[in-house]
């Protein structure tokens, strides 16, 4: 047995254990195990961390498949002999998932083993230096430089307020209206080459005196906040490398155990 099969099981026996609920159909919750399959193959996938519009495509989807299995329990199709039949060829994987649930649940992780890889991956658990800032995003110069004039000598919360403003009005970003022209934190070579050289150019409640262009149009930036490079401390990943040991410890033992059971198995082939 490969090891990313081990790996593959391990991961849908985490979710299940600390499954996230994102709707219910008629009491029924719909949780992040249902919505992984959707994502088979596709590699490093956080649920959590999906755009929001494909994020709510995929819940509605396992949405839809939970109203059909309603329909179909409904329906009686359990009390069927080809339900049965169907039912028997997953009892043997449902036993082993379960039974890995268990075992994964039973893996313990001490502090000491906390600390070890702590120490052995601390470059890993670095929080690169990141900005905070708005922009309105217009098609022309001279739009872009009607609105810096707009915005003058502004400062402070004065120079927040009107920029969310006229982000709402007159930005051509399709979500500027529900943001008010903010993009959040963004480290280093997220953003585009023209606009970060010219956000991180700025002070921290300044904003681009000349139009800044971009293949996307003109755009007027605000620096609202930034932070240093941070050395993440252990207190702050403990959660995640808990996780992760357990993760670890749990497949090498597995795969041990494996190793034993197979051994002593009685194997024939015909």
């Amino acid at each position: 047995m490969k090891k990313i099969l081990f790996g593959a099981l391990s991961l849908a026996v985490a979710m299940s254990l600390n499954a996230k609920v994102f709707a219910t159909v008629d009491g029924i919750e719909i949780t992040d195990v249902d919505i992984a399959p959707m994502f088979a193959g596709v590699s490093g996938v956080d649920l959590n961390n999906l755009p929001p519009e494909i994020q709510k495509q995929a819940v509605d989807r396992a949405i839809d498949i939970r109203i059909l299995i309603n329909a179909a329990k409904k329906s009686g199709i359990e009390k069927s002999d080809l339900y049965k039949k169907q039912l028997e060829i997953v009892k043997d994987e449902i036993a082993l998932r379960a039974w890995q649930a268990r075992e994964l649940n039973n893996t313990k992780v001490s502090p000491k083993e906390t600390s070890e890889y702590y120490e052995k991956n601390k470059d890993k658990f670095i929080e690169p230096a990141a900005m905070n800032a708005s922009h309105i995003l217009v098609k022309d110069e001279k739009t872009a430089k009607d609105i810096i004039s707009t915005l003058g000598k502004l400062k402070g919360e004065e120079l927040s307020k009107k920029f969310s403003e006229i982000a709402i009005q007159k930005s051509i970003e399709p979500i500027a209206k529900q943001t008010g022209g903010n993009l959040g934190w963004f480290a280093k070579g997220q953003m585009v080459k023209e606009f970060g050289d010219a956000a991180e150019k700025l002070k921290n409640g300044e904003f681009t005196k000349t139009p800044v262009k971009t293949q996307f149009g003109y755009h007027i930036i605000l620096k609202n906040d930034s932070r240093n490079q941070k050395q993440l401390s252990l207190e702050e990943v403990k959660p995640y490398i808990e996780n992760v040991v357990k993760q670890i410890k749990f497949q090498e033992n597995f795969e041990k155990k494996f190793k034993d059971l197979k051994a002593k198995a009685k194997v024939e082939y015909k």
